[in-house]
Formats: C-alpha cells, sequence, structure tokens
C-alpha cells in the first residue's frame, strides 16, 4: 500500500523568532539548546491572535506556556476504556481489509484507526466535548516492536499517520465551532511491549529482548508518521523503563534534528509500579526526572497504575523538582477484583482534586477506566483553581546524576565526591582477573563493595588490549543495572574509545557522567562527541588536553578548559552544570624541576576555571599524584591526603581515590606532613629530597622485615583505653574493638558510660574531622561500622542490666505489660526518606532505651506518610527525626509541616550530622512548633535524654519557653542579617492570603450587645487573679534559668531567686495598699459592631442593619516573600467575612492614678516605689484586658459563653479568637488607633487620650481590635514594599509621604 502523503495542514509552521547563532552553516536558536526550558519568545509574539489560534502560523509552544499558566489544562481520558464499550468483537478489529489476516487481531486497538476510524473519532469528539483541550492520538503501541506482536510492523507509519489525521479532523471540527478555545493533538507514544532495562529470562541477567538502537529505529518512525498526520506535540508516556524512554527521546531529537527549525513541544510521563513509588525499572520520581531532564520537556508527569490518591505523594515530589510543566493522568480508582474500575465521574474528580488543591498541576486527565464523563467532571472541579507555578531551571547550577536515585553533586551538600575505583581494570587488580575471566557475578560484588563503603558513583572501565571492551562494557552494564545495590548510585562510564563510551550508555537508565573526552580528537570530533552526549543527556569529564598534548601548567590548564567550555557551551549547547573538567594531576617530586609545580598549577587553575567556566566541576585521578614513590604507601597516602585538603578548598568537587590509600590530613604525623606539604606546595628548592629521604627510610623499614613499621603501626595499641577506643574509631578499625569496648566495660559502673564516654568523644572527632574536610566520607563510613560494631557488643550488657533493676524493684519481668507500663516514655525514630545512614539514630535509641524510654525504630529511608500513620497508630510521646545528607534537611522541613497539617501534637526532635540548631528554628521550627508540640535540635546522642526528661517531666513549660525563644532570637538574626530579603508584589500577594471557608467555618454569632458599653466600675481586687506576673521580673531585668525559668520558679534559682522573691513579696505588700486604699481605678469602654471586609479593609456598620458605615479600619498585608511558598501572606482583613454576616470587637482600657501615686513617692525621694508602682499600673491594665477580652468572649458577645480554662491556658491564647493592638506586629500602623478611638469615644467614656504622636495616656493603657474567628491569629506583618504604601495611602485618603512617616519602620526602602 502506499504511503499517504502528509495533509497540507501538517506542514512545518514558520520558525519562531528566537535569538540565534551560527554553528556550523546553520542558525542555531540559542535557547533551544542552553535554556531550560525553552519557553516561547517574550510578549507571547509567536500566538497574536491569542486566545485564537492559526496552526501553520503560530507557536503551539508559545500559545500552551500561556495556558498552562493561567489554567489546569484538561488532557483526554482512557481510549481502551472507550473501545471496550462498543464490545467490538475480532470482525470489527479485521474489516474488510484485513479479513484474511493470519494471525489474530482483536485487542490492537491501534488497527481501529484503520478499520473502525468511524469509533476512534467518535471516542476523540466525545472527549473534547467534555472539555479536552488536549487529546492523544490512538498509538499506544504504535511501533514496529508492539505491534510485532500481530505481524503488523509494516503499517506502523500508516497506523501512526491515520490516528493522528482523525485526532486532527476532531479537534478541528470542535474548535472550528468554538474559535476561542483551540484544540490540539499529542501524539501519543507508548512505552513498547519490552523493556530495555530488565532481563528476560532469570538465569541470564545480560539477556534482553531489545536494544537501544531498535528503540531508537522504531521510535523515530513512529514520531515522524504521528507528526505528518497531523499532531501539534509528541507524549513519550506510561513509562515504566527510563531507558526505553530515553530511547524515545534521543529518536524525537533525531527527528527534531532533520525538522529544523519546526519547534515540537515534548511531553513525558511516567508511570509506578506500586506504591513504593518507583518506576518497573527501580527508579524514584526523582531519579526519573532527571534522567529524561536533558530532552528538556515542555511538560512532565505521571499517569496510570495509581489512583489519584495513592499517586499524590509520588506526584507532589515530582512537582517539586520538575522545572517546566507538570501533569497527571491517574487511573479511575484502583482496579477491582475483576479489573475494572469503579470511581464515579464525581469520585474521580473528588479524589484529583488534591491535585490541583496544591496547586501540583499544569494539566490533568484521565487514564484506565476514565471516561468523557470521568474528564468533564475533572474540568468542572478544577476550573476554578490556579495551575502550578513554573519553576524554571534551577540557577545554582547544580550537577544532577541519577542511578535508581538521584545525587546532586554540590558543595552545599558535601565537599568532596569519591568516584569508586574498583570497577576499573587499571585501577583493581582483581577486578580485572574477574573480568578477564569472566566472572561477572563476582566482579558484580566488587561493585556493591564500594557502594556499601561510602562510592558515591562507581566507575566502570575496561579497556585492555587483551579484550572486546566494547563487548565487555555492555555486559557488565546490563547486569550491574539490574543489582540494585550496584545501580542506586550513578555509574561513571569510562574508556579512551568514544563507542565504548556509548555502548555503556546505551544499557544504562540513569544520567551518566563520561570519562572522558577532549579535543586531542580535533574540534569537529570534538564537537561531534559533545552533542552526541548531549542527547544521551550524559555529563562528561573534559579531559585538558588539545591537539598539541597535555596541559602541564597553570595557564596550558585554563585555556584549554575555557576554550572546551566556550565550544561546549556556546556553540553545542552543552548544559555547564554538566561539564566537569579534569586539568590533569600529574606526578610530583620526580627529580625533574620542572615537575615540581605541577600540584600547585593544578590547585591555582582549579580556582580559575571555576571563576571563568561558571557552573563546571574539576576532577582528577589523585594517584597520579605519588607515582614517583610506589612502594612507599605511607608518603603516597599522605601526599593523597595533603594535596586533596588543598585541592578541595580551591575547588575540586570530586575525585577518583583509594580511600586506603589516604590518611587524615591531621592524622599525619607532623614532620613527614610538612615534608608533603613542602613538596606538594613546592615551598622549598629541596623539598623533593628531603622528601625521598623520608621515602628512603620508610623503604628501609619495609625491607628489614616491617619490625619498625610494624612497632609504628601497634603504638596506639599502648595508650590508655579509652585513646585506643577514640583512635579505632577515628582510623575505622574494628580488629581489637570488643576487647577495648570490653576492657572499658569492666573499668565503669555502667555499659552506657562507654558509649556516652569514650565512644561518643572518638565519633565527635570524626564530625568536626569531616566538617572540615579533612575526612572524606568513606572514611566516615568506615568509622561508623566501627561505632556499630561497639555499640552491639554492649547490647546484651545494658539488656541484662535494666531487666536486673527491674527485677530489684519488684517487677515481674516475664509479664509483657507489666514492662510496658514501666516505659518513662514512648520515642518514635526514623531516619528521613532518601537518606540510609543510621548510626546517629540507633545510637539514639540505645541510649534512649538504657533510661528507660520505650523506642519504637522506623529504620531508614521512611516517607513521611509512613511517619505519619505511625505516629497515630502507636501515639509516641515524642517524636524524632534523623539525617545525614543535606537533601534531608528539606525533608525535614517537609515532614514537620505534614505533621501540622495532620493536627499532630508530638514535640518533634531533629538531629543528625547536617541538622543544625540553626536550621532547625529557621526552617523546620517555624512549620509545626508552638509551645505544646516544640522542634527541638538535639546536638548528639549524649543529649536526647536531658531534652526527653525535660519534655515529660514538670518543667516542660519552661524548658519550651526558653527553647521557643531562643529560637525565636537565631531566626531574627537569621533574617536581619540577610543581604536581600525578597519581597513579593502586592497585587500577587493579595491573592495569597490566608483563604478562611466561612461556609465550612462560619463566623461567631452576632453579639448580644450590639454598640457600647462602659466598664468603670471593677475593682482593681477583681483583675488580680489575671494577672501575669513574668513580665513583672522582666521589668526589673531578673531572668531565672531553665529550669528555673518564670514565675513562680524564678523563685528557686541559685543567682537571682532570692532578690526575686524579696521583690515579689515588696510588689504584694503595696499592691494591698493600693487596693485597700484605692489609690488606682481601672476604666475602659468595649465595642461591638457588624463588620464586612471591604477588599483590603474591614468596614464597621453603625448597627445591625448594616445600612451607615461608622469606620473603616485599613488593614496592612505581608510582603516578604515566605520560605515555603505555600504558607499564606497574612493580614487581618482575612479573618472577617465579606459576606455580611461577621462582627468586630474592640475595647480600650486604663489603668488611673499611678502618674499621681509615682509622683508622690518621687516627691519623697523613693525611686524605688515610684518604679514600683508603674510596674504594678502596667501588670494592672493587662489583667484588666484580659479580664475584659474574657468578658467579652463569655458575655458582652458571648461566642464563647460555655468557656472555661485555666489562668495558665488563658496566658497561652488557648481560646478562639485574639486581640491585636493597632501599632503592634499584626498591623503595624498607630494612626488606626485614631479610628478606634472615634468609634469607642475613648475620652469621653473611659477618660483615655491620645498623644500627638499617638501615645494612649495614662500610659498604663491597653487598646486592641477583637477578632472571634477560631481560624484568626497573631502574626508580624514586617517589612512592606512601596506598592502597598502606595494602595494604602489611597485606602486612607492620606498622601504617601505622611503615610510613609508613620510606616517608617516597617518600610522595605528608603524614604525620600
Amino acid at each position: 500500500m502506499a504511503t499517504p502523503a502528509a495533509p497540507a495542514d501538517a506542514a512545518a509552521p514558520p520558525a519562531v523568532d528566537y535569538e540565534t547563532i551560527e554553528v556550523d552553516g546553520r542558525q542555531v536558536p540559542l535557547n533551544r539548546p542552553i535554556d531550560f526550558p525553552p519557553w516561547a519568545p517574550k510578549d507571547d509574539a509567536g500566538c497574536p491572535d491569542y486566545p485564537r489560534f492559526v496552526r501553520g502560523r503560530d507557536s503551539v509552544r508559545a500559545y500552551w506556556t500561556r495556558q498552562f499558566q493561567e489554567r489546569i489544562v484538561m488532557y483526554d481520558g482512557a481510549m481502551g476504556t472507550m473501545i471496550q464499550k462498543y464490545k467490538l468483537e475480532e470482525e470489527d478489529y479485521r474489516g474488510e481489509r484485513f479479513a484474511d489476516w493470519a494471525s489474530p487481531v482483536k485487542g490492537n486497538n491501534d488497527l481501529l484507526s484503520l478499520t473502525r476510524p468511524d469509533v476512534i473519532k467518535e471516542i476523540h469528539t466525545k472527549y473534547l466535548v467534555a472539555g479536552s483541550d488536549l487529546i492523544g492520538t490512538n498509538t499506544f503501541s504504535g511501533t514496529t516492536i508492539a505491534m510485532a506482536d500481530y505481524n503488523m510492523e509494516e503499517l506502523v507509519y500508516e497506523i501512526n499517520y491515520e490516528s493522528a489525521r482523525l485526532a486532527r479532523e476532531a479537534c478541528d471540527e470542535v474548535t472550528a465551532a468554538n474559535p476561542d478555545k483551540p484544540r490540539f493533538v499529542l501524539g501519543a507514544m507508548g512505552p513498547t511491549n519490552r523493556t530495555a532495562s530488565i532481563s528476560p529470562d532469570v538465569e541470564d541477567p545480560s539477556c534482553r529482548n531489545c536494544d537501544f538502537d531498535e528503540l531508537v529505529k522504531a521510535y523515530y518512525d513512529q514520531a515522524k508518521a504521528l507528526m505528518d498526520g497531523g499532531s501539534d506535540a509528541l507524549m513519550v508516556e506510561t513509562i515504566f523503563d527510563t531507558l526505553n524512554a530515553k530511547a524515545a527521546l534521543f529518536a524525537i531529537d533525531n527527528y527534531l534534528d532533520e525538522i529544523y527549525p519546526r519547534d515540537v513541544p515534548v511531553f513525558v510521563s511516567g508511570t509506578l509500579v506500586d506504591q513504593s513509588g518507583r518506576t518497573l525499572s527501580g527508579q524514584t520520581n526523582e531519579a526519573f526526572y532527571v534522567s529524561i531532564r536533558h530532552a528538556k520537556p515542555f511538560c512532565v508527569g505521571l499517569n496510570c497504575a495509581l489512583g489519584a490518591d495513592q499517586m499524590k505523594p509520588f506526584l507532589r515530589r515530582l512537582s517539586n523538582v520538575a522545572e517546566c510543566f507538570v501533569h497527571v493522568y491517574a487511573n479511575a480508582g484502583l482496579p477491582n477484583a475483576m479489573g475494572g474500575y469503579d470511581d464515579t465521574p464525581e469520585d474521580m474528580a473528588r479524589e484529583n482534586l488534591i491535585f490541583a488543591n496544591e496547586r501540583l498541576i499544569n494539566m490533568i486527565g484521565g487514564c484506565c477506566g476514565s471516561t468523557p464523563p470521568h474528564i468533564a467532571a475533572i474540568a468542572e472541579a478544577v476550573a476554578s483553581h490556579e495551575p502550578r507555578v513554573l519553576k524554571g531551571k534551577n540557577d545554582k547550577m547544580e550537577l544532577w546524576l541519577s542511578g535508581l536515585e538521584d545525587l546532586v553533586v554540590s558543595k552545599e551538600r558535601f565537599q568532596f565526591m569519591n568516584i569508586g575505583e574498583r570497577c576499573n581494570l587499571a585501577g583493581s587488580a582483581k577486578f580485572k582477573r574477574l573480568i578477564m575471566g569472566g566472572d561477572y557475578g563476582s566482579a558484580m560484588d566488587v561493585a556493591k563493595a564500594q557502594v556499601e563503603d561510602g562510592a558515591m558513583t562507581i566507575d566502570i572501565n575496561v579497556d585492555d588490549g587483551m579484550l572486546d571492551g566494547l563487548a565487555a562494557m555492555q555486559k557488565f552494564c546490563k547486569i550491574a543495572v539490574t543489582e540494585p545495590e550496584i545501580a542506586k548510585v550513578p555509574f561513571v562510564i569510562d574508556s579512551s574509545k568514544f563507542e565504548i563510551v556509548e555502548a555503556g550508555l546505551q544499557w544504562v537508565q540513569g544520567k551518566c557522567i563520561v570519562n572522558s573526552i577532549s579535543l586531542k580528537v580535533g574540534e569537529a570530533l570534538f564537537k561531534q562527541h559533545v552533542r552526541l552526549l548531549k542527547k544521551y543527556g550524559a555529563a562528561t569529564v573534559v579531559m585538558a588536553f588539545d591537539e598539541e598534548g597535555q596541559a602541564a601548567t597553570e595557564e596550558e590548564k585554563v585555556r584549554i578548559c575555557k576554550r572546551s567550555y566556550d565550544i561546549m557551551v556556546h556553540e553545542c549547547g552543552f548544559p555547564p552544570e554538566d561539564i566537569v573538567f579534569d586539568p590533569n594531576i600529574l606526578t610530583i617530586a620526580t627529580g625533574l624541576a620542572e615537575h615540581n609545580n605541577y600540584a600547585v598549577d593544578f590547585i591555582n587553575a582549579t580556582r580559575r576555571i571555576k571563576e571563568e567556566c561558571p557552573g563546571a566541576r574539576i576532577s582528577g585521578g589523585v594517584s597520579n599524584l605519588s607515582f614517583g614513590f610506589r612502594g612507599v604507601n605511607a608518603v603516597r597516602e599522605a601526599m593523597h591526603s595533603v594535596f586533596l585538603y588543598h585541592a578541595v578548598q580551591a575547588g575540586m568537587d570530586m575525585g577518583i581515590v583509594n580511600a586506603g590509600m589516604m590518611q587524615i590530613y591531621d592524622q599525619i604525623p607532623e614532620d613527614l606532613r610538612e615534608l608533603v606539604e613542602d613538596s606538594v606546595l613546592n615551598r622549598r628548592e629541596d623539598a623533593t629530597e628531603r622528601l625521598l629521604d623520608r621515602a628512603q627510610i620508610e623503604r628501609e623499614k619495609k625491607a628489614s622485615g616491617g619490625a619498625a613499621v610494624q612497632k609504628d603501626k601497634a603504638a596506639w595499641r599502648e595508650k590508655p583505653v579509652a585513646e585506643r577506643l577514640a583512635h579505632a574509631l577515628i582510623k575505622g578499625i574494628s580488629e581489637f574493638i570488643n576487647e577495648d569496648v570490653e576492657e572499658m566495660r569492666q573499668a565503669v559502673d555502667r555499659p552506657l558510660q562507654v558509649i556516652e564516654g569514650p565512644l561518643m568523644d572518638g565519633m565527635n572527632i570524626v564530625g568536626d574531622l569531616f566538617g572540615s574536610g579533612k575526612m572524606f566520607l568513606p572514611q566516615v563510613i568506615k568509622s561508623a561500622r566501627v561505632m556499630k560494631k561497639a555499640v552491639a557488643y554492649l547490647l546484651p550488657f545494658m539488656e541484662e542490666e535494666k531487666m536486673a533493676r527491674l527485677e530489684a524493684e519488684g517487677v515481674d519481668t516475664a509479664d509483657a505489660s507489666v514492662l510496658e507500663n514501666m516505659y518513662a516514655g514512648t520515642f518514635l525514630i526514623a531516619t528521613v526518606k532518601g537518606d540510609v545512614h543510621d548510626i546517629g539514630k540507633n545510637i539514639v535509641a540505645v541510649v534512649l532505651g538504657c533510661n528507660n524510654y520505650k523506642v519504637i525504630d522506623m529504620g531508614v529511608m521512611v516517607p513521611c506518610e509512613d511517619i505519619i500513620a505511625k505516629i497515630k497508630e502507636t501515639k509516641p510521646d515524642v517524636v524524632g527525626l534523623s539525617g545525614l545528607i543535606t537533601p534531608s534537611l528539606d525533608e525535614m522541613v517537609f515532614v514537620a509541616k505534614e505533621m501540622g497539617k495532620a493536627g499532630l501534637k508530638q514535640p518533634l526532635l531533629i538531629g543528625g550530622a547536617t541538622t543544625s540548631k540553626e536550621h532547625t528554628a529557621v526552617k523546620v521550627a517555624p512549620q509545626y512548633s508552638d509551645e505544646v508540640h516544640p522542634v527541638i535540635h538535639v546536638l548528639d546522642a549524649s543529649r536526647s535524654v536531658t531534652v526527653m526528661n525535660a519534655l515529660l517531666g514538670e518543667d516542660k513549660t519552661d524548658y519550651v519557653e526558653e527553647i521557643m525563644d531562643e529560637y525565636e532570637e537565631l531566626r531574627e538574626e537569621h533574617y536581619a542579617t540577610r543581604e536581600e530579603r525578597v519581597y513579593v508584589p502586592f497585587e500577587e500577594v493579595k491573592n495569597k492570603g490566608c483563604t478562611i471557608d466561612f461556609e465550612a467555618f462560619p463566623p461567631a454569632p452576632a453579639p448580644k450587645n450590639i454598640g457600647i458599653t462602659v466598664v468603670n466600675d471593677t475593682p482593681l481586687a477583681d483583675v488580680v487573679p489575671f494577672i501575669d506576673w513574668n513580665p513583672f521580673f522582666a521589668t526589673w531585668e531578673l531572668r531565672g534559668r531553665y529550669p528555673n525559668r518564670g514565675y513562680p520558679r524564678i523563685f528557686n534559682d541559685e543567682t537571682v531567686g532570692g532578690e526575686a522573691r524579696e521583690l515579689f513579696d515588696n510588689a504584694q505588700k503595696l499592691l494591698s495598699e493600693i487596693i485597700a486604699a484605692g489609690t488606682l481605678s481601672l476604666s475602659g469602654v468595649v465595642g461591638l459592631f457588624p463588620a464586612t471586609r471591604d477588599g483590603e479593609d474591614i468596614l464597621v456598620y453603625e448597627d445591625s442593619n448594616r445600612t451607615e458605615v461608622k469606620a473603616r479600619f485599613c488593614q496592612l498585608r505581608q510582603q516578604a516573600e515566605k520560605e515555603n511558598r505555600d504558607d499564606p501572606y497574612l493580614s487581618q482583613a482575612d479573618f472577617i467575612s465579606a459576606n455580611g454576616d461577621d462582627h468586630i470587637g474592640m475595647f480600650a482600657v486604663a489603668c488611673m492614678g499611678a502618674e499621681a501615686l509615682a509622683a508622690s513617692f518621687e516627691a519623697d525621694n523613693d525611686d524605688y516605689n515610684k518604679i514600683m508602682v508603674q510596674a504594678l499600673a502596667d501588670r494592672l491594665v493587662e489583667a484588666f484586658a484580659e479580664k475584659v477580652h474574657a468578658d467579652i468572649r463569655k458575655d458582652y458577645w458571648g461566642y464563647a459563653a460555655e468557656e472555661d480554662i485555666s489562668h495558665e491556658d488563658l496566658l497561652k491564647v488557648k481560646y478562639d479568637g485574639i486581640r491585636p493592638a493597632p501599632g503592634y506586629p499584626t498591623q503595624p500602623d498607630h494612626t488606626e488607633k485614631r479610628t478606634m478611638w472615634d468609634v469607642l469615644d475613648a475620652e469621653a467614656n473611659a477618660g483615655m487620650k491620645l498623644s500627638e504622636h499617638l501615645s494612649m495616656i495614662p500610659a498604663s493603657s491597653v487598646s486592641a481590635l477583637v477578632f472571634a474567628h477560631p481560624k484568626s491569629q497573631y502574626f508580624a506583618v514586617g517589612k512592606i514594599g512601596k506598592d502597598q504604601v502606595t494602595d494604602y495611602a489611597e485606602r486612607k485618603g492620606q498622601t504617601v509621604e505622611d503615610t510613609e512617616k508613620w510606616l517608617s519602620p516597617i518600610l522595605n526602602y528608603d524614604r525620600d
């Protein structure tokens, strides 16, 4: 059959007007290869008649870029589900044309585009009418690979072409009926029915039933036909194996090169096989995204396999990292026992609404089980929701790699990345022997051991003159990717032959590093290599070689690297963050003077390359440095350690390092370190001779049988046992650990003291060395293993001690229920998702267990939802989160936030090597912390008992208050020292306020007493019970320290307790005299009025008729950018309903007579009692305000008539509503007092005045607005911008200059 020609309307549209540069004789758009993702030109130049769209003229990318940011775009639903509803039989699939086809064809849904086009087009039209903006073609199995099941490979072009044409016709017809809502076609490219990453033969892990080139050819043919048939874009969907998807994207890239400059957006959609959140080939969401990120997808998302509810946590993770738009099309719930889907349209709409509520998506549709009614229901549900905010490319230019898990390489996360060298034929004699002998199974054990020892990536090199390197690389990679313990880390594909590099890349689904390419092959071939690596999505090491040879000097290294960078980035569009330069670590101390500065040249070149080549990383083979001292490991190890210490400080990021061939910098003998440093840094002309002399001494020691050397090595065994334990931990020596731990146990009273003493001392030294760059991760992991072994030895003794203690106390240790009730408390701990480190967590568990706490240890890599579920199930007293790596910090913030959402009340402890008190205070605590459930950073395991005892003891309130005050100071200091705080435009924050659902949470009922109530007859004695005495002591600058902080515990403080008691007794005596004599009195006025929100302000009405506006209270809104983008930007206006059914209260109260009484004491030269009167007057008026507010809640307004809370809870604001004062953080404008004074007629009703500067008179006065809604909260407006000041001035009827004068302390700019 003749191949149909492409219809006229499928002709390529004109090129979008990108900024271009000339490359190899053609114009290349800069933002196609460089920017990520390549969004439309400015001002929507590609769609001049928006919202209408003219095919062949307008830019699809430009149009969608705008659409996807304005609303949630609708995709279609399941094609297969709809086809099933037509109950088609074999003859329907065959039609006349295939009536005599040799094999059955029922089930080949793609074939229906040829045999029943009426059905397919009708389904498309139904989805379009239901609201779909984009529809996918009926080509899920439209590749030669999938069609082979029906022997229909030759029909692939026709099936895809006709499928696209049918979808095009349906879209054009529906668009014609409503040109303002154009519809588009996505060419659907399914995953095929084979997987390139998984062996179909359980006996042979290297077996595959398809290869990369076969997939590329199949996908290329499909992509071309889909575009020829009229598709607007391509969708690589239902990805269960990322390697298949990478082949599809490689094919699309080839196709786009051929049709250039036509621009075709690409969508990528992954599929998770179950609730582990991984693809069938084992990748996490993040790793999947990193692996396909190089293709610059227009939109990425998830589909199939799960229902919306199960998919939510995984889509959230993808949305958090994706720099492009995000979509989802979930199944209609989970399949039932018969394989069907039971979710109704209403069910599916409700379940999918979670994606819109959290603004996770820009496009949504349906997968298995969904129908046009489902799509219509979803469309209606999400119509009013804003789409996900486009993140754009991460400007940190971080190298982002992936295996089964992702890995971000940056100095913020770790100072140095160790590349495992043991899978390199040149780096391991054992590995070479295994590969040469064909023992790939044992070779995998070598790879696993590297990962277990801390290698963050593994270098794979099988170059050898006696080996078929191409076949060996393919076989090793195909097996390694099936081993999760190996494949979880990224691979470094290492070969001097580019064809072997390419062969390796074709069998690895993750994002690799290639080692290496260089200009020594000539510029033309170098460019070809760069462009191919870009298509594969690989990062690459670039050697400092060019056509003239190897760079040796600093200037040559910088010149070649800069030239390579400019070609790669500016001519080939290679991402700069994917470039890793190796400026050549060359051998020093060879006896040739020209070699002496090689290390210095490398270190200096590293600094300059990092400056001149933004985003690039630096690597190197460290062992090259010391080749001149082969056989003298003591010297070589010292050279490696000293060199790395200085090179890492200069900017070196990674390298191939044998951790066993390196000493800890601080542990190198001082005389040897000086010799090595002289040589590495070329500080002395005789440095080489001096180092050679030391090497000769070391050689002689070794030649003499090693006695002297052995003596040096064993010298530490002669030290006291505590020092031996610390030494073993620092050096990672486990050989003697059990006997040393036993010796130490015999020397102390309790086994726990061994952990809390020498073992913790040693681990603290390890932490300090690691933090300062003097130890590297593999060494730290070895130390952790020694610690684990030591703790494991002690555990039986600690358990025995515990049982003995309980029995001595008369506890029946055989009764489990009795033991359960004997615990001091329950502690749940987990290492957060993404982190496998557990040594710190385990030590905490041991220490707490030995102190009679029940510990629920959830292990490592624990997802947030599992932690929350376990908390709800077990109801622990306290929860702990642990983590070692930097990404764990973000996960801890997320867990804290979700704990708050879940309404949990347990205190949260944060610990781990990368955690800090500042991070906890600034990032974690604001998500969850309050006085009931604080968030507390625990420095190390030894502190955990103290913290637990404080949280579960009688002094919790004071302890928590101390912590919260300290953390508030840390936050203030953090933000005060930030050089540049970002402020969000006022127009934007107005739409991001606290949105209260007043239908679900209606305003408080109308007050009993609307209008003015004067409260001038309250006896002083009635307010005394409401006094908060803590500020009283602060006035006198007396402050106790935990656990004696606050009233009344301050009396027990050894420093200020006596003085505080005397002061308090004097205050009580004077207060009694004041009450008896009536020298002070209280006055006040309360107002309760109908109110409504009016934009950013609150209108107060004269009476319940709401016809006459009595006053307008103008409000200010937060503008400083939030750490969490989901947090609202608050204003007091948010707490009042705009529905005309709300009310607001206000009051002004004062303590009269204090000035006169203080003056009388002053006249007697009694300054002590003068200050005492003023302090008591302040306490009395604050107490009066507290009482008046309580009376409002329970009586005057009456919305909390049944309220019955303690004085302690009253002071902690454990009631509904707030009473913020004008001029204070929630409304920092003092001029609002004038409005309040006018409404209350405060001067006439309470004798209270305002000064020229709006201070209240008398000084002991309090005023406040009263908000009743339970969701109202205290907050600080903080700094605001000129745009809000201008708007605020207009609302108040003031000039901007006057407004700036009153708001001067909170302006984020300098006044003119």
